[in-house]
């Protein structure tokens, strides 16, 4: 085996082996690519790809976890078709709207998979500790999502310094997702009608649980084992 193939073989080893960490690495990616993207049919099909890609990572991701895949390929068909048919006909709000909710129902269901995986039991492997940072991207999402999909039904739920009667862009929202769920402020995006709101406030407690309940119990499970690895 040459090194190019050793190395190859090495890099789809640790990627089986560790699900979580692709999921997350490809949402942060995905971050850095969306700030390019456009109203252009070559701005949407660049974001589709994305939302595409990072749905079948996230398949992927629950396969390693005790939730049912099958949930997740019910939930993400749909959704794939849906990213596909928006990045074709973005203006179609029945189709936008039907995406937002089947992207949200999807990474919501991926977030609870990721969860039961680092609660199954008392250890905290690698792709565990990978793992908190994938859910908290993926129930980041899973609100911007949400956010969209109240925009579309409710229009001028957000407003922002810039153009504030305009529909928010989704980069816009997840921004907003982001921030709430890191508790660190409602960024320049802010929502102005009781349904945006109460989503917002609904991220903003799960946001303070998952640090409170999940980071915290991760984080003592691994001192007790460099405890043990040292008594």
């Amino acid at each position: 085996m040459t090194t190019a193939e050793h190395t190859h073989s090495s890099f789809w080893h640790w990627a089986r082996s560790h699900p979580s960490a692709i999921l997350m690495l490809t949402q942060l990616g995905a971050l850095l690519v969306y700030p390019f993207q456009d109203d252009s049919a070559g701005g949407r099909a660049a974001v589709g790809v994305i939302g595409i890609a990072a749905l079948i990572v996230a398949v992927f991701a629950v396969r390693a976890t005790e939730a049912w895949t099958w949930v997740s390929v019910v939930i993400g068909g749909p959704a794939l078709i849906l990213t596909i048919v928006e990045a074709t006909v973005p203006t179609l709000e029945s189709v936008a709207l039907a995406s937002a909710l089947v992207h949200a129902a999807f990474y919501f269901y991926t977030g609870y998979a990721l969860l039961r995986y680092m609660f199954h039991d008392d250890v905290v492997t690698t792709d565990e500790v990978w793992a908190t940072g994938a859910t908290f991207t993926v129930v980041a999402w899973g609100f911007a999502y949400l956010y969209i999909a109240v925009q579309i039904i409710w229009p001028g739920s957000f407003t922002a310094a810039v153009d504030p009667q305009a529909a928010r862009s989704w980069v816009e929202l997840l921004f907003l997702s982001i921030t709430t769920m890191t508790s660190t402020g409602l960024s320049d995006i802010i929502p102005v009608l009781p349904h945006a709101r109460s989503i917002v406030m609904i991220e903003q407690i799960a946001g303070m649980l998952y640090i409170a309940l999940v980071i915290a119990r991760v984080m003592a499970l691994m001192s007790n084992r460099r405890t043990r690895d040292h008594r």
